[in-house]
Order: C-alpha cells, then structure tokens, then sequence
C-alpha cells in the first residue's frame, strides 16, 4: 500500500483538448509505458457517476484508490471529461478515466445517431490520444460495453500523418489493446475499420506532388494485392483505346499521366452480380482554366479522397471476408492549366453518345467521372453503382462537416445508408434528385448537357449530371465535399483538426455489410 499512497498526478482531459502538457513528463519518457483508458458513466439523478463494469474491476484491484480519486477530483461522467492519474497501479503507468454520459443511451431517433456507440467512441478516443501525449507506448482501452466502437475511436484517435516528418519528429503511434473483455471479434472488427479510415486518411493527406495518380496507384496496389484483390492498372493508351473522352479532356491538362484502376473483389460466387464504386480520384484540382483562388488551394490535394475511401473500404471489406463481390472504377488525374487544357465551352461526346459541355473547368469532377460511370456498367453490369466525389460546395454550406449529402434514385438504398451512418457515426443526408435539377444541366440548345448547369444549387446540379450517365442502375452518389477533406467545424474529438478526415470509409463499410449480411445485425 506504500506504492498507492505515492504521489499521482492527475490533469483534466476535455474533449477541445484531450490532455494539457503539464502531464507529459510524468510517463512520457519512461521506455514501455503501458497506460489504460477506463470509462466512467455520468452521474444521473441521486445516482453518483459510475465506473463501467471493467472499471469497477481495476478499482477493486487496487483497493478502491480509484474511486477515492474519483471524488476527490469531482469526475462526473460528462461525456469526453475525465482525467489522468499516475502511480495507482503496478502494471499501468498512467489511468486516463473519461466519462461515457448517460448510461444505457441507445438511437436517438431526432439525431439519427446511436448515441451509445458514438459516446463510446468519444470517450475511447479522447482517452487514448491522452494516453499517447503523455508518452504511452502501448494503450489498453475498456470496452465500455461497445468493443468495437472503442477500438474505432482509440484507433482513429492515435493515428498520426508521419509521412512527412522527419524521423526525429515522428510522434509515437501506440500499440492498442483490449482490456478486460471477451469481445475480441469485435475489437478486431473496430480495428480493421478504423485502419481503413486511416488509409484514406494517409493518402487523402499526402502532399500533390507525394501522391500524383501514378503515385496513389502504386500506393493502391500495396494496400490491396496481399488482401487478394485483382488490381488493374490502365495507361493512356487503353484510356485512349476505350475512348474514354471525357476523363482525358481534363487529365491533358497536366504533364502527369492519367491512371484508371480497376478493383475487384469477389467474396461469393463468381457470377453474382457485383456492387461497383466509383471514386473521384483528381489527384490535385486547380480549378483548371477556370483557376480557384489561391488561399487554401493546397486542400485540393484531397479532390482524390472519394477514390481513396474507395481503397480503403475495399481493403477493410476483404479483411473481413464479407460474402458479396465489389468493382471499384477509380479514374485518377491532376486538373491543372496549360496550354493543353481543356477551355470552358469545349464539347465531348460520352459513351452514351450523349454530348456535354465544359463550361466550367472548376466543376471538372463530373467530367473526369462520367465516361469511367459508363464504361464499369457496360462492363461489370452491377446490381447497384455507388459513387464518391467532392463535387459542390452546396452539401459544405449546408451540412458543414455534420453530414455526407446523399442523391439517389433509390429509397432503398438511401434507407441502407441512413441506417449505416446512424450506426457508424459517420451520417449521410438526402439531398433532391429532381427533375427540376436535370433540366437546369439538360435543357441547352447546342449539345445534350452541360458540366455546370445553371443556378446555385451546385451539389443538386452535380448530381443530376450524374444521373444522366445511370439511365438504368440502381445508384447513389455521395457528395463528400464538406466531409472528405480537411477536419475544419464541429470536429469529432476521434479525429484531429487540420486533417484530412478519410470519410465516410467507414460508412461505406456498414453499407457493404448491410448488403452481404442483411440477417445479421
């Protein structure tokens, strides 16, 4: 008992700011640090806070200090608040004691979120991160009755962009374990989610000249090969050869070669008919002829983060060995100004024979997309097409970095992805499909659409350009414009401000999931 009655340091843990710099000397430089994150429920009523059942074990184990430290600090549960004791235990370094809020919160029907799994993420995240800023090499997290949830947040919450930096300045990336519980699966399962969230974060992140198409699909092939997923990669002159016009038109814009892979995963049988994913995948937007303003340009680096959820959903579906089979299509490029780009008003004609109008080279996402949308439909014949794009900045200004904005002209699936991003945390929104939309970009008197369309309903025009390349398909595009790239407002404490967030990834995953297991839930 000499040893509990040592000196501890304690520091307050807030979900702005999980762990103030007066505590990173206490474990940080001690080689092999273990620490451990415990959730600790918000006191309710007359009822006092309350350790999760994993809790009330360590504070068994070391003699009630615990709970005596508990109180004497006045922890009461409110979600993502807690602090951080040294010295309690012989086997942890440092406790980081974070509240869980309300226990037994489930769906809240108003938020379309379930409230449990996301608190849980919160507090894992907030925790761990706390853990690794004191300097802890290896992370045991609680359950907190949610496993799965728990690894997501704790491993989203230390994952570091390192590519960068030099090894001297490398933060440390701990090693992350379950504590004190037999959902195993589950914490497996969160992990596998959550690296895939990191992949596209690592490759939405990486610098334009880091990660040009040629770049991100070596990167690609790295990431999915040993997964055993076929991987195609196609050069100019089959992009030529299958007439692809509408995606070189902006690709000739830059001295990069353009890229186009093809994914493909099979987890059932052969001829099942496959979901197909199309990823935007322009490497860095400049805006093209139509130049953007300079201030803040560097965040289109991540204009290629739809084709890296693509990856990275792709990699986590087959570490899980889900049962159905998935193409991803993803047509990789830089739109950059030269004397070869492509000038607003330049006309293409599509696979579908169908003209289009560039009029706006800063709406080139739709163009670099359409051709590659009908060729993996006249080539795979999917049961249903998903695509993922940063297109409008309408789905930013409205949503901010709340929601994905979701078109579809399938309830069905629109109710599928409801359900996936309630339960990931990661939500998707409906936005119109209208015919109202699809006159504005098809209504033009020289040629059949136009890449702009006319008014200010950026995402709803975008998406109504879309619609016209799946006459037939069941399909859905999410618009990622204000969630894919940089963490800006309303930040997820399991994510870090400045960064690019890798979503939805995750939401992409339960989608599949729904799909290739809808019995299970």
């Amino acid at each position: 008992m000499n040893r509990l009655r040592g000196t501890f340091l304690s520091s307050i843990i807030r979900a702005s700011s999980p762990v103030v710099s007066n505590i990173r000397h206490a474990c940080g430089e001690v080689p092999g640090a273990k620490g451990l994150v415990v959730g600790i429920y918000q006191k309710e009523g007359d009822k006092g806070p309350k350790l999760t059942s994993s809790g009330e074990k360590l504070n068994e184990r070391v003699h009630g200090r615990l709970e005596e430290l508990i109180c004497q600090t006045k922890i009461d549960g409110r979600l993502g608040r807690g602090k951080v004791f040294n010295n309690i235990d012989p086997e942890y370094s440092a406790i980081a004691v974070v509240g869980v809020g309300l226990e037994g919160i489930g769906f809240n029907e108003l938020e379309m979120l379930d409230e449990g799994m996301e608190n849980v993420r919160k507090a894992a995240g907030i925790g761990a991160r706390s853990l690794q800023e004191v300097g802890c090499q290896e992370v045991w997290v609680d359950s907190m009755e949610y496993a799965e949830q728990a690894a997501e947040g704790a491993g989203l919450a230390t994952w570091c962009f390192t590519q960068q930096l030099s090894k001297k300045n490398t933060p440390l990336v701990p090693k992350l374990e379950l504590y004190d519980s037999p959902e195993l699966d589950n914490w497996t399962r969160g992990i596998f989610k959550a690296d895939a969230q990191n992949l596209a974060r690592r490759l939405s992140d990486a610098a334009a000249n880091c990660m040009t198409p040629t770049t991100f699909a070596q990167n690609a092939v790295d990431a999915l090969c040993p997964c055993g997923i076929t991987v195609e990669v196609r050069t100019m002159d089959w992009i030529e050869t299958q007439r692809l016009h509408s995606f070189l038109m902006i690709a000739k814009g830059s001295c990069e070669p353009p890229v186009l892979m093809e994914l493909s995963y099979c987890g059932t049988e052969p001829e099942e008919k496959p979901i197909m994913f199309l990823g935007k995948g322009i490497t860095f937007n400049t805006g093209g002829i139509n130049l953007r303003s300079c201030k803040e340009m560097d965040e289109y680096r991540a204009s290629m983060s739809g084709a890296a959820a693509c990856v990275a959903m792709l990699r986590c579906c087959a570490a899980l060995s889900l049962p159905i089979n998935i193409v991803c299509i993803l047509p990789l490029c830089e739109n950059m100004p030269s004397g070869m780009s492509c000038k607003p008003g330049d006309v293409v004609t599509l696979l579908n024979n169908k003209t289009m109008a560039v009029r706006d080279l800063d709406k080139a996402g739709v163009v670099v997309m359409a051709d590659p949308l009908l060729y993996g439909q006249a080539t795979y014949k999917p049961r249903l097409v998903v695509d993922v794009a940063t297109l409008g900045t309408g789905t930013q200004k409205a949503f901010g970095g709340g929601a994905t904005g979701i078109f579809s002209n399938s309830h069905y699936i629109w109710k599928q992805f409801q359900g996936a991003g309630a339960l990931t945390g990661d939500r998707v929104w409906r936005l119109p499909l209208w015919n109202y939309y699809k006159k504005q970009v098809t209504d033009e008197l020289g040629y059949d659409l136009s890449n702009d369309g006319r008014g200010r309903a950026s995402s709803c025009l975008a998406a109504a350009v879309l619609s016209e390349m799946v006459p037939c398909s069941d399909w859905a595009h999410l618009d990622t414009r204000g969630t894919g790239m940089l963490t800006t407002y309303g930040i997820m404490p399991y994510l870090t401000k400045g960064r690019m967030t890798g979503r939805p990834t995750r939401t992409l995953v339960q989608f599949i999931y729904q799909l290739a297991c809808p019995n299970h839930k």
